[in-house]
Protein backbone atom coordinates (compact mmCIF):
# COMPACT_ATOMS: atom_id res chain seq x y z
CA UNK A 1 0.00 0.00 0.00
CA UNK A 2 1.36 3.48 -0.69
CA UNK A 3 2.52 6.11 2.02
CA UNK A 4 0.08 8.45 2.48
CA UNK A 5 1.30 11.83 3.26
CA UNK A 6 0.27 11.82 6.71
CA UNK A 7 2.41 8.70 7.00
CA UNK A 8 5.56 10.38 5.52
CA UNK A 9 4.99 13.68 7.64
CA UNK A 10 4.86 11.04 11.10
CA UNK A 11 8.71 9.65 10.17
CA UNK A 12 10.26 13.26 10.94
CA UNK A 13 8.60 13.75 14.71
CA UNK A 14 10.41 14.34 17.39
CA UNK A 15 13.58 13.65 14.58
CA UNK A 16 16.63 14.06 16.90
CA UNK A 17 19.92 15.03 15.38
CA UNK A 18 22.23 12.18 15.91
CA UNK A 19 24.22 10.80 12.76
CA UNK A 20 22.68 7.12 14.25
CA UNK A 21 19.38 8.42 14.21
CA UNK A 22 19.11 9.58 10.64
CA UNK A 23 21.17 6.56 9.49
CA UNK A 24 18.60 4.27 10.45
CA UNK A 25 15.75 6.65 9.21
CA UNK A 26 17.34 6.60 5.53
CA UNK A 27 17.94 2.45 5.72
CA UNK A 28 14.44 2.33 7.13
CA UNK A 29 13.25 4.13 3.71
CA UNK A 30 15.43 1.92 1.31
CA UNK A 31 13.90 -1.31 2.98
CA UNK A 32 10.45 -0.09 2.62
CA UNK A 33 11.00 0.97 -1.07
CA UNK A 34 12.64 -2.86 -1.62
CA UNK A 35 9.75 -4.57 -0.07
CA UNK A 36 7.42 -2.67 -1.95
CA UNK A 37 9.27 -3.12 -5.25
CA UNK A 38 9.74 -6.57 -4.66
CA UNK A 39 6.94 -9.08 -5.96
CA UNK A 40 7.83 -11.71 -3.17
CA UNK A 41 9.32 -11.41 -0.12
CA UNK A 42 10.15 -15.25 1.32
CA UNK A 43 11.96 -14.61 4.69
CA UNK A 44 11.53 -10.97 5.96
CA UNK A 45 13.99 -11.42 8.67
CA UNK A 46 16.53 -11.89 6.57
CA UNK A 47 16.13 -9.44 3.98
CA UNK A 48 15.19 -6.72 6.49
CA UNK A 49 18.87 -7.40 7.94
CA UNK A 50 20.41 -7.46 4.70
CA UNK A 51 18.70 -4.86 3.43
CA UNK A 52 17.98 -2.19 6.59
CA UNK A 53 20.37 -3.33 9.67
CA UNK A 54 23.50 -4.13 7.48
CA UNK A 55 23.08 -1.41 5.43
CA UNK A 56 22.80 0.87 7.95
CA UNK A 57 25.69 -0.25 10.10
CA UNK A 58 27.74 0.15 6.71
CA UNK A 59 26.69 3.32 6.36
CA UNK A 60 27.48 4.56 9.43
CA UNK A 61 30.12 3.88 10.16
CA UNK A 62 31.96 4.56 6.89
CA UNK A 63 30.06 8.21 7.58
CA UNK A 64 31.69 8.37 11.12
CA UNK A 65 34.96 6.70 10.65
CA UNK A 66 35.63 7.37 6.56
CA UNK A 67 37.27 10.60 4.93
CA UNK A 68 35.07 13.69 4.46
CA UNK A 69 34.87 15.10 1.17
CA UNK A 70 37.30 17.39 -0.14
CA UNK A 71 36.60 21.24 0.92
CA UNK A 72 35.63 22.63 -2.56
CA UNK A 73 37.00 26.40 -2.82
CA UNK A 74 37.44 28.89 -4.92
CA UNK A 75 38.89 30.01 -7.61
CA UNK A 76 38.39 26.84 -9.18
CA UNK A 77 37.98 26.43 -12.98
CA UNK A 78 38.23 29.96 -13.24
CA UNK A 79 35.12 30.61 -11.56
CA UNK A 80 35.12 33.41 -8.30
CA UNK A 81 32.29 32.61 -6.68
CA UNK A 82 31.03 36.21 -7.01
CA UNK A 83 28.27 36.81 -9.56
CA UNK A 84 26.56 39.85 -10.85
CA UNK A 85 22.49 39.66 -10.13
CA UNK A 86 20.52 39.70 -13.02
CA UNK A 87 16.89 39.02 -14.11
CA UNK A 88 15.71 36.57 -16.18
CA UNK A 89 13.50 39.36 -17.71
CA UNK A 90 15.76 41.89 -19.24
CA UNK A 91 13.18 45.01 -18.99
CA UNK A 92 12.04 44.22 -15.65
CA UNK A 93 14.25 45.88 -12.91
CA UNK A 94 13.01 44.35 -10.20
CA UNK A 95 15.10 41.14 -9.09
CA UNK A 96 13.94 37.93 -6.98
CA UNK A 97 15.06 35.01 -4.90
CA UNK A 98 13.31 32.40 -3.41
CA UNK A 99 14.99 31.23 0.17
CA UNK A 100 14.28 28.11 1.30
CA UNK A 101 15.97 25.78 4.40
CA UNK A 102 15.62 22.46 5.70
CA UNK A 103 12.96 22.48 2.38
CA UNK A 104 14.26 18.54 1.41
CA UNK A 105 12.31 16.18 2.90
CA UNK A 106 10.29 14.94 -0.12
CA UNK A 107 6.80 15.50 1.90
CA UNK A 108 3.91 16.51 0.58
CA UNK A 109 4.12 19.94 2.52
CA UNK A 110 7.74 20.19 0.73
CA UNK A 111 6.11 19.86 -2.46
CA UNK A 112 3.13 22.65 -1.95
CA UNK A 113 6.05 24.90 -1.20
CA UNK A 114 8.18 24.37 -4.19
CA UNK A 115 4.99 24.69 -6.77
CA UNK A 116 3.96 27.77 -5.17
CA UNK A 117 7.97 29.24 -5.87
CA UNK A 118 7.01 27.91 -9.03
CA UNK A 119 3.96 30.10 -9.28
CA UNK A 120 5.82 33.18 -8.17
CA UNK A 121 9.07 31.83 -10.79
CA UNK A 122 11.68 33.86 -9.24
CA UNK A 123 15.33 34.75 -11.10
CA UNK A 124 17.20 32.76 -8.77
CA UNK A 125 16.30 30.07 -5.98
CA UNK A 126 18.38 29.14 -3.29
CA UNK A 127 18.35 25.94 -0.86
CA UNK A 128 19.64 26.36 2.29
CA UNK A 129 20.77 23.19 3.78
CA UNK A 130 19.45 19.94 4.92
CA UNK A 131 18.34 16.89 2.78
CA UNK A 132 16.68 14.59 4.84
CA UNK A 133 17.77 12.71 6.58
CA UNK A 134 21.87 12.19 5.80
CA UNK A 135 21.98 13.84 1.84
CA UNK A 136 22.29 10.73 0.42
CA UNK A 137 22.57 10.48 -3.78
CA UNK A 138 19.03 8.79 -3.29
CA UNK A 139 17.40 11.96 -1.02
CA UNK A 140 19.38 14.37 -3.83
CA UNK A 141 17.78 12.33 -6.50
CA UNK A 142 14.03 12.79 -5.16
CA UNK A 143 14.34 16.38 -4.12
CA UNK A 144 16.29 17.56 -6.91
CA UNK A 145 17.39 16.11 -9.70
CA UNK A 146 14.77 13.24 -10.90
CA UNK A 147 12.28 14.00 -13.17
CA UNK A 148 9.13 13.74 -10.24
CA UNK A 149 11.63 15.87 -8.02
CA UNK A 150 9.74 19.38 -7.34
CA UNK A 151 12.66 22.23 -7.32
CA UNK A 152 11.93 24.33 -8.80
CA UNK A 153 15.42 26.16 -10.72
CA UNK A 154 15.37 29.91 -11.57
CA UNK A 155 16.16 31.05 -14.96
CA UNK A 156 19.14 33.20 -13.45
CA UNK A 157 20.44 30.90 -10.85
CA UNK A 158 19.58 27.46 -8.24
CA UNK A 159 21.94 27.78 -5.68
CA UNK A 160 22.92 25.30 -2.77
CA UNK A 161 24.20 25.39 0.83
CA UNK A 162 24.98 22.45 2.99
CA UNK A 163 23.86 21.70 6.40
CA UNK A 164 24.77 19.06 8.94
CA UNK A 165 22.54 16.77 7.18
CA UNK A 166 24.76 16.62 4.03
CA UNK A 167 27.54 15.65 6.42
CA UNK A 168 25.89 12.66 8.07
CA UNK A 169 27.28 11.29 4.78
CA UNK A 170 30.88 13.28 4.91
CA UNK A 171 29.46 15.73 2.19
CA UNK A 172 29.72 13.46 -0.94
CA UNK A 173 26.31 13.20 -1.87
CA UNK A 174 26.57 17.31 -1.69
CA UNK A 175 29.57 17.90 -3.52
CA UNK A 176 29.15 14.91 -6.21
CA UNK A 177 25.61 15.24 -6.92
CA UNK A 178 23.51 18.40 -5.37
CA UNK A 179 26.43 20.94 -6.70
CA UNK A 180 26.54 19.23 -10.02
CA UNK A 181 22.85 20.37 -11.00
CA UNK A 182 23.22 24.02 -9.38
CA UNK A 183 24.04 26.63 -11.37
CA UNK A 184 24.57 30.62 -12.25
CA UNK A 185 23.34 32.57 -15.13
CA UNK A 186 26.06 35.05 -16.25
CA UNK A 187 25.13 36.58 -19.33
CA UNK A 188 24.42 33.85 -21.76
CA UNK A 189 26.37 31.94 -19.56
CA UNK A 190 25.71 29.34 -17.45
CA UNK A 191 28.19 28.13 -14.95
CA UNK A 192 27.55 24.97 -12.28
CA UNK A 193 28.16 25.92 -8.77
CA UNK A 194 31.80 24.71 -7.85
CA UNK A 195 31.63 25.24 -3.76
CA UNK A 196 29.50 25.32 -1.02
CA UNK A 197 29.36 28.87 -0.62
CA UNK A 198 28.79 32.33 -3.20
CA UNK A 199 28.29 36.14 -3.23
CA UNK A 200 25.46 37.61 -5.47
CA UNK A 201 25.64 41.53 -6.13
CA UNK A 202 24.64 44.23 -7.85
CA UNK A 203 24.90 48.00 -7.19
CA UNK A 204 23.12 48.16 -3.95
CA UNK A 205 23.37 44.85 -2.21
CA UNK A 206 25.62 42.22 -1.46
CA UNK A 207 23.77 38.41 -0.82
CA UNK A 208 26.97 36.30 0.79
CA UNK A 209 25.95 32.62 1.30
CA UNK A 210 28.66 30.80 3.82
CA UNK A 211 29.44 27.48 4.32
CA UNK A 212 28.66 26.66 8.08
CA UNK A 213 27.50 22.90 7.55
CA UNK A 214 31.48 21.30 6.95
CA UNK A 215 31.76 21.98 10.40
CA UNK A 216 29.08 21.55 11.81
CA UNK A 217 29.60 17.17 12.41
CA UNK A 218 32.61 16.44 14.26
CA UNK A 219 34.13 12.92 14.68
CA UNK A 220 33.38 9.96 17.54
CA UNK A 221 35.25 11.01 20.28
CA UNK A 222 36.68 14.17 19.74
CA UNK A 223 33.16 16.02 19.59
CA UNK A 224 32.96 15.18 22.97
CA UNK A 225 35.89 17.59 23.94
CA UNK A 226 35.54 19.72 21.29
CA UNK A 227 31.84 20.18 20.12
CA UNK A 228 31.59 21.53 16.45
CA UNK A 229 31.34 25.13 16.27
CA UNK A 230 30.53 25.82 12.38
CA UNK A 231 33.23 27.73 11.80
CA UNK A 232 33.98 29.00 8.48
CA UNK A 233 37.09 26.97 6.46
CA UNK A 234 40.26 29.34 6.07
CA UNK A 235 39.71 29.05 2.55
CA UNK A 236 36.55 30.22 2.73
CA UNK A 237 37.92 33.16 5.32
CA UNK A 238 40.41 33.58 2.69
CA UNK A 239 37.95 33.98 0.03
CA UNK A 240 35.98 36.65 1.75
CA UNK A 241 38.79 38.94 2.80
CA UNK A 242 40.59 38.41 -0.74
CA UNK A 243 37.79 38.26 -3.11
CA UNK A 244 34.82 39.38 -1.89
CA UNK A 245 36.55 42.12 -0.08
CA UNK A 246 33.69 41.64 2.92
CA UNK A 247 36.11 44.64 5.10
CA UNK A 248 36.55 47.32 2.54
CA UNK A 249 35.03 50.51 4.02
CA UNK A 250 34.70 52.09 0.87
CA UNK A 251 32.08 49.68 -0.24
CA UNK A 252 28.97 50.58 1.72
CA UNK A 253 26.59 48.26 -0.09
CA UNK A 254 23.60 46.38 1.91
CA UNK A 255 24.86 42.84 2.90
CA UNK A 256 22.89 40.06 3.18
CA UNK A 257 24.36 36.70 4.75
CA UNK A 258 22.90 33.48 4.41
CA UNK A 259 23.59 30.63 6.16
CA UNK A 260 22.26 26.87 7.15
CA UNK A 261 23.23 27.09 10.95
CA UNK A 262 21.40 29.74 13.52
CA UNK A 263 23.56 32.93 14.20
CA UNK A 264 20.60 33.43 17.29
CA UNK A 265 18.31 31.10 18.29
CA UNK A 266 15.83 31.08 20.85
CA UNK A 267 14.75 27.21 20.96
CA UNK A 268 18.82 25.19 19.77
CA UNK A 269 21.66 25.82 19.91
CA UNK A 270 22.97 29.13 18.61
CA UNK A 271 26.55 29.51 16.91
CA UNK A 272 28.85 32.60 17.74
CA UNK A 273 32.09 31.54 15.70
CA UNK A 274 30.70 32.90 11.95
CA UNK A 275 29.71 36.02 13.30
CA UNK A 276 32.73 36.44 15.38
CA UNK A 277 34.56 35.38 12.17
CA UNK A 278 32.61 37.81 9.95
CA UNK A 279 33.11 40.92 12.28
CA UNK A 280 36.68 40.53 12.46
CA UNK A 281 37.08 40.53 8.28
CA UNK A 282 34.39 43.57 8.36
CA UNK A 283 36.53 45.02 10.94
CA UNK A 284 36.36 48.90 11.79
CA UNK A 285 33.64 49.09 9.25
CA UNK A 286 30.40 49.93 11.23
CA UNK A 287 27.75 47.68 9.10
CA UNK A 288 24.11 46.57 9.70
CA UNK A 289 23.53 43.35 8.83
CA UNK A 290 20.71 41.10 7.51
CA UNK A 291 21.00 37.35 8.41
CA UNK A 292 18.75 34.21 7.12
CA UNK A 293 19.15 31.13 8.44
CA UNK A 294 17.40 27.39 9.02
CA UNK A 295 18.24 24.67 10.71
CA UNK A 296 14.84 25.47 13.28
CA UNK A 297 12.18 23.99 11.82
CA UNK A 298 10.01 27.25 12.32
CA UNK A 299 9.54 30.89 11.03
CA UNK A 300 11.16 33.14 13.80
CA UNK A 301 12.12 37.10 13.00
CA UNK A 302 14.49 38.07 15.96
CA UNK A 303 15.08 41.67 17.30
CA UNK A 304 18.01 42.88 16.08
CA UNK A 305 20.85 42.19 18.40
CA UNK A 306 24.18 40.73 18.14
CA UNK A 307 25.77 36.95 19.36
CA UNK A 308 29.03 37.62 21.41
CA UNK A 309 31.45 39.17 19.33
CA UNK A 310 29.98 39.03 16.27
CA UNK A 311 27.94 41.80 14.14
CA UNK A 312 24.66 43.65 14.68
CA UNK A 313 22.18 41.76 12.53
CA UNK A 314 18.82 40.90 11.86
CA UNK A 315 18.44 37.78 12.46
CA UNK A 316 15.58 35.64 10.77
CA UNK A 317 14.83 31.72 10.95
CA UNK A 318 13.10 30.70 8.15
CA UNK A 319 13.66 26.44 8.66
CA UNK A 320 10.24 25.78 7.65
CA UNK A 321 10.61 24.32 4.30
CA UNK A 322 9.28 21.09 3.96
CA UNK A 323 9.94 19.40 7.56
CA UNK A 324 7.02 19.28 10.32
CA UNK A 325 6.91 23.02 12.06
CA UNK A 326 6.15 21.31 15.51
CA UNK A 327 4.92 24.54 17.60
CA UNK A 328 6.23 24.63 21.05
CA UNK A 329 7.35 28.02 22.54
CA UNK A 330 11.00 28.76 23.88
CA UNK A 331 12.10 27.51 26.98
CA UNK A 332 12.65 30.96 29.23
CA UNK A 333 12.04 34.16 29.38
CA UNK A 334 15.17 34.98 28.12
CA UNK A 335 15.11 33.35 24.89
CA UNK A 336 11.26 34.74 24.41
CA UNK A 337 12.31 38.20 24.80
CA UNK A 338 15.18 37.60 21.36
CA UNK A 339 11.56 37.02 19.33
CA UNK A 340 10.00 39.74 17.65
CA UNK A 341 7.87 37.52 15.58
CA UNK A 342 6.96 33.98 15.76
CA UNK A 343 4.32 31.90 13.46
CA UNK A 344 2.77 29.64 16.14
CA UNK A 345 -0.38 29.14 13.56
CA UNK A 346 -1.83 25.48 14.64
CA UNK A 347 -2.78 23.63 10.72
CA UNK A 348 -2.69 20.24 11.48
CA UNK A 349 -2.69 17.87 14.78
CA UNK A 350 -0.95 14.34 14.29
CA UNK A 351 -0.59 12.63 17.27
CA UNK A 352 -0.91 15.52 19.25
CA UNK A 353 1.91 17.49 18.21
CA UNK A 354 0.66 20.70 17.00
CA UNK A 355 2.18 21.64 13.49
CA UNK A 356 2.30 24.40 11.73
CA UNK A 357 2.73 26.65 8.74
CA UNK A 358 5.85 25.68 5.80
CA UNK A 359 6.88 28.18 3.59
CA UNK A 360 9.65 30.03 1.94
CA UNK A 361 10.89 33.85 1.89
CA UNK A 362 10.25 35.89 -1.23
CA UNK A 363 13.25 38.08 -1.75
CA UNK A 364 12.64 41.42 -3.79
CA UNK A 365 15.26 43.50 -5.07
CA UNK A 366 14.75 47.05 -6.39
CA UNK A 367 17.45 49.58 -6.72
CA UNK A 368 18.17 50.19 -2.90
CA UNK A 369 15.20 48.32 -1.55
CA UNK A 370 15.02 44.84 -0.29
CA UNK A 371 11.50 43.49 0.48
CA UNK A 372 10.78 40.15 2.22
CA UNK A 373 7.56 38.45 1.42
CA UNK A 374 7.09 35.56 4.20
CA UNK A 375 4.63 33.18 2.62
CA UNK A 376 3.23 30.16 3.56
CA UNK A 377 2.63 27.13 1.60
CA UNK A 378 -1.17 28.35 1.35
CA UNK A 379 0.22 31.60 -0.17
CA UNK A 380 -0.74 33.85 2.83
CA UNK A 381 2.24 36.62 3.18
CA UNK A 382 2.08 35.84 6.63
CA UNK A 383 4.92 39.30 7.48
CA UNK A 384 6.34 41.42 4.88
CA UNK A 385 9.64 43.75 5.64
CA UNK A 386 11.94 45.99 3.77
CA UNK A 387 15.14 47.22 4.30
CA UNK A 388 16.50 50.58 2.50
CA UNK A 389 19.99 50.60 1.78
CA UNK A 390 22.27 53.68 2.35
CA UNK A 391 25.33 53.06 -0.16
CA UNK A 392 27.31 56.28 1.42
CA UNK A 393 27.39 55.24 5.10
CA UNK A 394 26.34 51.41 4.71
CA UNK A 395 23.52 51.50 7.03
CA UNK A 396 20.23 49.75 6.78
CA UNK A 397 16.77 51.67 7.51
CA UNK A 398 13.88 49.20 8.60
CA UNK A 399 10.47 48.76 8.36
CA UNK A 400 8.03 46.13 8.95
CA UNK A 401 5.02 46.30 6.92
CA UNK A 402 2.43 44.19 8.28
CA UNK A 403 1.12 43.71 12.31
CA UNK A 404 3.09 41.70 14.34
CA UNK A 405 1.27 39.85 16.60
CA UNK A 406 1.83 39.32 20.59
CA UNK A 407 3.76 36.47 20.97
Amino acid sequence: MPETPEQRTQKYLDLGHSEAENHAKTQLELYERHVKNTSEVTNVISEFFKTNLLGFAWHYLKSRFGPRHAYEAYPKNGDSGVYKLQSSVPSRKEISIALLSDWASDTEESDAVAHLVARYAPDYTIHMGDVYFVGAPKEIEDNFTAPHASWYYGASGSLALSGNHEMYSNGNAFFQHLLPAMYIQQGEVRNTQQAGFFCLENDHWRIIGIDTGYTSVGRPFIEVLSPPDCHLKKEQVEWLRDVVKIGDINDKRGLVILSHHPYISAFREQYEKPGEQIQELLGEAKRDIIWFWGHDHRLVVYHQTRNGKGPLAYGRCLGHGGLPVEIKLPDSQEDSSKILFYDTRVRKVIKRHQLGYNGFVKLNLEGKKLTAEYRDLEDTCVLEEEWTADILNGQLKWNVNSKLPDL
